[in-house]
């Protein structure tokens, strides 16, 4: 009988190997004649164990050091029995042997892992799986890490047909699967270039000028296969004849110097049209000599991006409302200009523009509107110029001309042309605008030289132009310069004065014609300045709107008016009435003072206050103007129209706004005594206004003569130094006190 010897696993720890127990009955051999010798069988039976230990070490060696992860695990617990360096290496160094793995590996929860280790177990049948994640935390409170995994979970199966352990084998395929994803993002990015560039290809052969066309190349120019000869000529003949000669000498100079080649130009489509495209290539073959005999290429359509840098180019050289030239283009021109005119010596008129009154349209009426009037101007500007000149907007209501091969008489005709054309009605939308321009001009080379004086100068010119009443135009003089720059500091000085109660409010009488009495009085602003002394309100008062502190201003003398009325009108226990000025720049914003609400809170009647305006702030008169004059009305505040027979004087406007009282331009009282004229508008305007219900006040009565006139044509207020000039309130006071007396 032959020894039998049966291996019993006892611990399938790595650092145990199997153990065997052998009976007494193992040593024995039964030939049927007895056991053998005692001593013999257990030698044998020794070199037996001896040799299967050294098979199980190597066994155990190779199981060490396997280069793939292996671990078993025993029981429905799956409890680690067996794990190699690998497996270690790949969960980190903790541990396992004796654990189940739900406990050794917590972080396996949720993953899915666990659930088909135990169904394996119960099913007995394998699972496997490639480029499995697994995330793993290898240290204590670790971050966690995401590994891909060829996997086997193997059921070791006993001699009953049940599941013992489980034997899980696999490898770390991280690397390899990083490589698979960045081989496929690259072919992904080389896909796109290709699709996305949608070049054609063109295959040139030198010594019979045959061209070889891709289908690409051919539909990008509209042609089919066919369409189109192979032939060097007929890819020349569709070069736009501008491009046509630079492209040949790119060409040219791409064989010579073995440059590669890469020229923008036009090419004719079937359809007849032009397309931009884009040629790359190099000389790809020569001959025994070493010239030129092949070269290939790509053409690829830009039409599209050509379309973008001529939209972009158009946008930052043209104004986008009006298409005109706008502040970069304007200045290149004119450095260009003057360089032109430095080598021919000509000379160079440069025209600042700036529309009178634009302001109050825009605010009034609103952007849109504002926008729309820009725009006819722009279109009245370019009407006035030459094809030689440039007309450009440099932004808001300012305008520029530049006029070139020149003479002075052209210059002021140029001038007078757009000031007049300017002055003339606008047909907006909204109804009919008024505006004017303030035209300055400068000359080169007589006032400058270079672009940046050009442009100070006559935006200086154009402020002369302005503060000497507008609508008409100025040329440069070198005093201008200074003028300037004094009209920055009195804007400073303004508004320090207002603060520093510098600016006084006076008063002028005015008198009722039949009675001579002073029935009420003009509230005028006076400035006596520290340095410079009294300062004319047609100087400071366009600064003020200018800079916008009119409405602090207009405030100011609102007040004090309103608080001068209170008292005079308590000293003569009747309702003295005082007109205040109010700016056509004030009705452009809500106001601070809601002159009702204020008259009423004092306990004034609001006949107590006239307001007066100028035709500017009807002509141009928006919803928000008229609500508030008819709020006036509604509430007892009178409205006087000023300077009445200067401007358009609008009968309209005077039965639309409800105008209570119109006063006569000085300038035709003036000479009303020695113009026939003037006397005639007079007594016109008085004799309309009458028929109109509405009472006259004229201004600027200086002699008796004019008094006596204005009396005989039954004006019924005059104002003017015949009576008194403006005066600070105690003389006022004291003027009214004498009357009553």
């Amino acid at each position: 009988m032959a020894v039998a010897v049966k291996p019993t696993v006892t611990d399938w720890q790595p650092e145990t190997f199997l153990k065997y127990t052998v009976t007494p009955m193992d040593y024995a051999e039964d030939d049927g004649n007895g056991p053998r010798n005692e001593t013999g069988g257990r030698e044998e039976t020794a070199n037996l164990i001896k040799a299967l230990m050294a098979e199980v070490q190597q066994l155990h060696r190779m199981f060490a050091q396997a280069p793939g992860f292996i671990a078993v695990l025993r029981g429905p617990s799956l409890v680690y029995e067996v794990v190699n360096e690998a497996y270690y290496q790949l969960v980190g160094h903790r541990e396992l042997i004796g654990r189940p793995i739900q406990e050794a590996l917590p972080e396996l929860g949720g993953q899915g892992y666990l659930e088909i280790l135990k169904n394996v177990f119960c099913t007995g049948r394998p699972f496997s799986g490639a480029l499995l994640p697994v995330t793993l935390q290898r240290t204590f409170d670790g971050p966690t890490t995401t590994i891909y995994v060829d996997l086997l979970f193997q059921p070791l199966i006993d001699d009953e047909g049940n599941t013992t352990r489980i034997f899980i084998q696999g490898h770390d395929v991280t690397k390899q699967r990083d490589a698979i994803e960045a081989l496929n993002e690259s072919n992904q990015r080389l896909n796109f270039a290709l699709e996305g560039a949608r070049a054609g290809i063109w295959d040139w052969t030198f010594h019979d000028n045959e061209v070889v066309y891709s289908k690409r190349w051919k539909e990008i120019l509209g042609y089919g296969e066919g369409d189109i000869p192979n032939r060097y000529q007929e890819w020349v003949r569709r070069i736009h004849p501008d491009d046509r000669q630079a492209a040949l000498e790119d060409i040219q100079a791409t064989m010579k110097e073995q440059a590669p080649l890469n020229i923008e130009y036009r090419l004719q489509c079937k359809d007849g049209t032009y397309k931009w495209v884009i040629s790359r290539g190099v000389v790809v073959a020569r001959d025994e000599r070493g010239r030129p005999a092949r070269m290939s290429g790509t053409m690829t359509d830009i039409s599209d991006k050509k379309k973008s840098e001529e939209m972009i180019w158009q946008h930052a050289n043209f104004d986008i409302l009006t298409g005109l030239p706008n502040r970069r283009l304007f200045r290149d021109r004119l450095e260009q200009e003057i360089r032109k005119a430095h080598r021919t010596g000509d000379e160079i008129a440069l025209l600042f523009i700036d529309l009178d009154h634009f302001k109050e349209v825009n605010d009034l009426h609103g952007h849109d509107v504002g926008d729309q009037l820009l725009n006819h101007v722009a279109s009245r500007l370019s009407s006035c110029i030459r094809e030689s000149d440039t007309v450009a907007r440099l932004g808001g209501d300012e305008f520029t001309i530049i006029l070139t091969e020149l003479h002075e008489p052209h210059i002021e005709l140029m001038a007078q042309k757009i000031t007049q054309k300017l002055a003339m009605p606008f047909v907006l939308n909204e109804g009919i605008a008024h505006i004017s321009a303030s035209v300055g001009i400068t000359l080169y080379p007589a006032d400058a030289d270079n672009t940046a004086d050009l442009i100070r100068n006559a935006d200086q010119a154009m402020y002369a132009a302005k503060a000497g009443g507008r609508n008409h135009f100025r040329f440069f003089t070198k005093s201008m310069h200074s003028e300037a720059q004094n009209r920055v500091r009195l804007a400073q000085d303004l508004r320090s004065a207002l603060t520093s109660k510098r600016l006084k409010v006076y008063f002028q009488p005015i008198v009722d014609l039949s009675s001579g009495e002073i029935s009420k009085a003009e509230a005028l602003l006076r400035w006596n300045h520290d340095a410079l002394g009294d300062i004319s309100p047609a100087r400071f008062i366009p600064i003020a709107e200018e800079s916008g502190l009119i409405h602090e201003i207009g405030d100011f003398v609102f007040s004090e008016a309103v608080s001068w009325a209170m008292q005079w009108s308590a000293k003569s226990k009747n309702t003295f009435e005082i007109s205040i000025n109010k700016s056509p720049i004030q009705f452009t914003r809500g106001a601070s003072i809601d002159w009702p609400a204020y008259l009423a809170e004092r306990g004034l009647p609001a006949g107590c206050v006239t307001v007066e305006i100028t035709e500017g702030v009807l002509l141009n008169a928006s919803t928000q103007v008229a609500t508030t004059l008819d709020k006036y009305k509604d509430t007892g505040i009178r409205v006087a129209l000023d300077d009445f027979g200067t401007g358009y004087s609008s009968l309209a406007y005077l039965k639309r706004f409800h105008i209570d009282c119109l006063k006569i331009d000085q300038s035709f009282i003036r000479d009303i005594s020695v113009n026939e004229s003037s006397r005639a508008i007079a007594e016109s305007i008085i004799a309309m206004a009458h028929r109109l219900g509405i009472r006259v006040i004229a201004e600027g009565i200086e002699e008796q003569n004019q008094l006596d006139i204005l009396r005989l044509a039954g004006c019924d207020y005059g104002q003017g130094f015949i009576f008194s000039k403006a005066v600070p309130p105690i003389e006022f006071e004291a003027l009214l006190e004498n009357r009553m007396s």
